[in-house]
């Protein structure tokens, strides 16, 4: 498949998987009379919920990291000052999704 293609069908998947588990969040919040942490728990515990976050999480990422890249590639002509501050956000962005690993699975 051809670069451009496929970077535009990663792009439809990352942004597929974050609006789907945005949806479900909402449709939690708004079917759950009272959140407590037993029912916050629950939602959490199987294994396909950990999953469906984790790739929520890596999503975020990567939009992060690819949003800034674009914002940074127009605005930032400087490359050092660039190329500092992208490796800071992308930084940011590996722990969010590090600290939600742990979170997620207790490691």
């Amino acid at each position: 498949l051809h670069y451009p293609l496929r970077r535009q069908r990663q792009m439809c998947i990352r942004d597929s998987i974050m609006t789907v588990f945005s949806l479900y969040m909402a449709w939690f919040f708004l079917s759950t009379e009272t959140v407590t942490y037993e029912i916050w728990r629950g939602l959490f515990s199987s294994l396909g919920m950990k999953v469906f976050t984790f790739a929520a999480l890596v999503s975020v990422m990567l939009h992060i990291r690819i949003g800034f890249w674009q914002v940074l590639t127009d605005y930032v002509k400087s490359t050092g000052l660039r190329a500092v501050v992208q490796f800071f956000i992308n930084l940011v962005a590996f722990v969010y999704v590090a600290v939600g690993l742990f979170v997620l699975w207790g490691l």
